[in-house]
């Protein structure tokens, strides 16, 4: 385990081995959560757009699967909407 030093601006650093390993190259974005007393940092991966498609695809023809219209998707996304307001 290594230990980070916080930077008077409140930076740290990642070491060059946790980098690597993590395949963390200049630029790349990190997604972080505070869980407790623990903090959670994770590489945001963005997919290629051949990957994005083919999940589309996937999505669509599950949603076509269970009988699911744009409509219903549509009004699943104005409720979840309506609880995050809330909630916020």
């Amino acid at each position: 385990m290594d230990v980070l030093k916080v930077s008077s601006k409140g930076q740290i650093s990642i070491p060059a081995k946790a980098r690597k390993k993590m395949n963390i190259k200049y630029g790349d974005k990190l997604a972080y959560v505070v869980l407790g007393d623990t903090l959670v940092i994770k590489p945001v991966k963005m997919p290629s757009e051949e990957e994005f498609e083919k999940s589309l695809d996937e999505a669509q023809t599950w949603a076509a699967s269970v009988g699911l219209t744009e409509d219903d998707i549509s009004d699943a996304i104005i409720d979840v909407r309506k609880d995050e307001h809330v909630k916020g």
